[in-house]
């Protein structure tokens, strides 16, 4: 199935992503959000502009793309002729699983339904649609335009077919795709970064090295873009702090390691109201 008409649910900065790329690639996008329209819409069209600014995108293609997206606070609407139905909002199961359970009612039922989420089992978002499997994981990675990743994930009942097709669709915008075949909660990418971004805070929490040192020896020693409590930071130590509760307390393939339990460094500086980037302050000062 070749995908022309995509349905994004969630306007932040994921979902304004993802619609932005989709409308690049020549798709028609509709933005679906109860609450974040105008945000979303600013997002998309500051991202949009800093393209053109940059040379990467003509004002053409740009405004052309940005013709293709339409922003929508009615679900119906948003997903019923859709392609493919991504939805990108926050990291908890029971807010996924209740807008899976209305896409399920609303969407074609030969649409795709993607979850954007960076932990949290497929299995265990499809389970609550009729039929799981055409559910699959599409993980894009932030700033969507930018990153070249997506991390698709197979559910149990996932089918070779949606998976695919989610597959076709990802490369159609412009990603690389690595497959994960074992819906573990937290897939492959987030158990690595949450791995290196805990050890890196427990270095500075025992006083062995500043968050400073920690990075630069990452970037200059491994080649990494950024280091990983700036990555930290860029992310958000609440987010991170969340993600670590839902690889621990979600899924049912392997036991979790006790390496996933967010140090204490992290947990005093999100009761702080220090969240990295956002903020102002986290593991480093903005």
């Amino acid at each position: 199935m070749k995908i022309s008409k995509v349905a994004v649910i969630g306007a932040g900065l994921m979902g304004s992503g993802i619609a932005q790329v989709s409308a690049l690639a020549g798709m028609q996008v509709k933005v679906y959000d109860n609450a974040d329209l105008v945000r979303g819409q600013s997002l998309l069209d500051e991202s949009l502009a800093r393209f053109v600014k940059k040379g990467t995108v003509t004002a053409a293609a740009a405004a052309d793309a940005r013709a293709r997206i339409e922003f929508t606070d009615d679900l119906s609407h948003a997903v019923r002729e859709c392609d493919i139905a991504i939805e990108a909002v926050f990291e908890n199961l029971e807010a996924k699983q209740e807008i899976f359970r209305r896409l399920d009612e609303l969407s074609p039922t030969r649409a795709i339904l993607a979850s954007n989420t960076s932990a949290l089992p497929i299995t265990q978002i499809a389970s609550v649609v009729k039929d799981p499997s055409r559910v699959v994981g599409t993980h894009f990675f932030s700033p969507v335009p930018m990153m070249k990743l997506c991390e698709l994930v197979r559910g149990k009942e996932t089918s070779d077919a949606t998976l695919q097709v989610a597959r076709e669709f990802a490369e159609s915008i412009g990603k690389e795709c690595i497959v994960v075949n074992r819906d573990i909660a937290g897939f492959v990418t987030t158990r690595l970064i949450l791995t290196l971004m805990f050890e890196a805070a427990r270095l500075v929490e025992s006083g062995i090295a500043t968050a400073e040192d920690v990075d630069l020896a990452c970037r200059l020693g491994f080649g990494h873009a950024m280091g990983p409590l700036a990555t930290a930071d860029l992310t958000g130590l609440d987010v991170v702090k969340n993600g670590s509760l839902n690889v621990l307390g979600e899924g049912d393939t392997i036991e979790p390691a006790e390496h996933f339990l967010a140090p204490q460094i992290i947990n005093d500086l999100v009761a702080q109201g220090k969240l990295g980037r956002k903020s102002g302050s986290g593991f480093h000062t903005y």
